[in-house]
């Protein structure tokens, strides 16, 4: 496990493991206050923002893969080759933690939310995935059994289109998933009050 990962909550009587994953040129840290307010909804579950493997191409920060000259083309196999390590990190915690994938859900904004999303087309890693500001790399093939989906985007989002979000939910709800977006007003690629309580809502 990354040693910047930071562990925002973990209660004794936990029952549930939430694991936050960073947008690209972010950090662990920078997830921390929407962890927080998670965990106070959500008081029996251990809450980790996790760090992400490789020092950014843009210059600060972490990413889980390189968008140095990412295309639509590429992107798909450049997420391919960060999924064994994502799901790596996803399985520490919960051997660390003694929760499984039906305790577990994951949390991702904008990269971190792609990866995310992505896990699911090869691995059942979690219950719930909740995506932010976010996109799968290319349209679900599969939807996985007894995963829930849900989408927190803003409409005003001009690094990842709100458009990714519904496609998503739809394309999910037509192969047989609990998907489903919200789009939040005047928001643009960012979390803000109404992002986050969307969140403690999709994972309520």
């Amino acid at each position: 496990m990354n040693a910047a990962s930071v562990v925002v909550a973990r209660p004794s009587n936990a029952s549930q493991l939430i694991l936050l994953f960073h947008g690209v040129g972010s950090s662990a840290a920078n997830l921390v206050p929407l962890g927080r307010h998670i965990a106070n909804a959500i008081p029996n579950a251990i809450v980790v923002s996790v760090d992400g493997p490789h020092p950014s191409s843009m210059g600060g920060g972490r990413e889980w893969f390189s968008v140095a000259g990412v295309t639509e083309e590429n992107r798909p196999a450049r997420v391919a080759q960060a999924l064994p390590a994502f799901v790596a990190q996803v399985e520490q915690w919960q051997a660390e933690t003694g929760l499984g994938p039906p305790q577990t859900s994951l949390v991702g904004f904008s990269q971190g939310a792609i990866m995310s999303l992505e896990s699911t087309q090869a691995n059942v890693l979690a219950q719930c995935v909740v995506a932010v500001a976010g996109r799968f790399a290319q349209p679900p093939r599969l939807a996985p059994q007894g995963v829930k989906f849900r989408f927190v985007h803003g409409d005003l989002d001009g690094v990842i289109s709100p458009h990714f979000s519904q496609e998503a939910a739809e394309r999910l709800r037509s192969l047989g998933s609990d998907g489903y977006a919200q789009i939040v007003p005047d928001l643009g690629h960012g979390i803000d009050a109404r992002a986050a309580q969307g969140v403690v809502e999709a994972l309520a």
